[in-house]
C-alpha cells in the first residue's frame, strides 16, 4: 500500500488571539512531524518539516524526551510509545467506540467481513473501531489509523453528510493524493461523487487505495440526523462484485446505522 499522507496541524477552532499558546501548538506540530517515513529524525529535520527554527525545534525534542515522550540518542530524536496515551486520552473519554462495538461485532458475525467506525479529522479519516472479524485473514484498518479522506469510502459519506458550502472549502483546501489510477484528484468529479453520495445514502469505491480493494460506508447519524461517524466494510472486489455489495451489505450496513442512532450523541 502507498504511504500515506501525513497529518498537518490546522486550525479547527477559532479562539481569541490573546488565549492562542504558541508554545503549545509548537510542540503539537513537532509532534506531528513524524510519521512512516520520517521515523528518526535530527532537530534540522524536524525543524524543516514544522516552519520551527532549529534551536527551538530542539528544546521542544529535549521537552518530549525530558517527559518520556519521545527518545533520543544525542543526535536522532523518536517518538516513544507513552505518546500513544494522547490517542488513548481520546479513546478513553469518548463513549463512541464503546457504544458502536457490540453493534459492529453483530454485524461482523453477520457479514463474515471486518466492520470499521471513522470519523472526519480534519483531511483525514481516522478508524477509531473495528470489528473481530469471523474471517481467518481480516481487511482494512484498525483504530488509530488516519487515511485520507478521499480514498475511502467512510471519508466520502462523511463529506457527503456536510452541507455544499462546507464541503466545497474542504475539497478547495484539499490535496488530492493519488494512491492507484482509479483514485479521484479531479475537484470537480469529487464534488460530484459527494453528490451521487449524499443522493444514495451510501458510497463504494473500488481501488481507489488499494488496486484489488473495494469499500462500502453508510453514515452514522445521532439522534438530531447529524453524521457522527461512518459505518463502512473493506473487501475483495473479486469476491464481492458491486450488484452482491448493493443487494447483501448496503441494507445491512443501514440496519445497523439505524439500530445506533438512538445511542449516538
Amino acid at each position: 500500500m502507498p504511504p500515506l499522507t501525513p497529518p498537518q496541524l490546522t486550525a479547527a477552532f477559532p479562539i481569541d488571539p490573546k488565549d492562542h499558546i504558541e508554545g503549545l501548538a509548537r510542540g503539537l506540530a513537532v509532534i506531528e512531524s513524524f510519521d512512516g517515513q520520517h521515523g528518526r529524525m535530527t532537530a534540522s529535520e524536524v525543524a524543516a518539516r514544522t516552519g520551527i527554527a532549529r534551536t527551538a525545534a530542539r528544546r521542544y525534542l529535549l521537552t518530549l524526551c525530558h517527559y518520556g515522550f519521545a527518545q533520543t540518542d544525542g543526535k536522532l530524536f523518536w517518538l516513544a510509545p507513552r505518546v500513544l496515551r494522547l490517542g488513548e486520552c481520546f479513546l478513553d473519554a469518548t463513549r463512541l467506540p464503546g457504544t458502536v462495538q457490540p453493534a459492529i461485532e453483530l454485524l461482523s458475525a453477520r457479514t463474515g467481513q471486518t466492520v470499521n467506525v471513522c470519523v472526519l479529522d480534519g483531511h483525514d479519516v481516522v478508524y477509531i473501531a473495528r470489528s473481530n472479524s469471523p474471517r481467518l485473514i481480516s481487511i482494512g484498518f484498525y483504530p488509530g489509523v488516519r487515511v485520507p479522506a478521499h480514498v475511502v469510502t467512510t471519508g466520502v459519506v462523511l463529506l457527503a453528510a456536510s452541507d455544499e458550502s462546507s464541503v466545497q472549502q474542504w475539497v478547495d483546501e484539499h490535496t488530492f493524493t493519488a494512491f492507484t489510477p482509479k483514485t479521484v484528484t479531479d475537484k470537480s468529479v469529487f464534488m460530484n461523487t459527494l453528490r451521487h453520495a449524499r443522493a444514495q445514502g451510501y458510497w463504494i469505491h473500488e481501488g481507489h487505495l488499494d488496486v484489488g480493494l473495494q469499500g462500502v460506508a453508510v453514515p452514522l447519524r445521532n439522534r438530531q440526523g447529524a453524521a457522527v461517524a461512518a459505518l463502512g466494510i473493506t473487501l475483495h472486489r473479486e469476491s464481492w462484485p458491486q450488484e452482491r455489495v448493493v443487494a447483501e451489505l448496503v441494507p445491512a450496513l443501514g440496519e445497523t446505522a439505524q439500530s445506533l442512532r438512538s445511542l449516538l450523541r
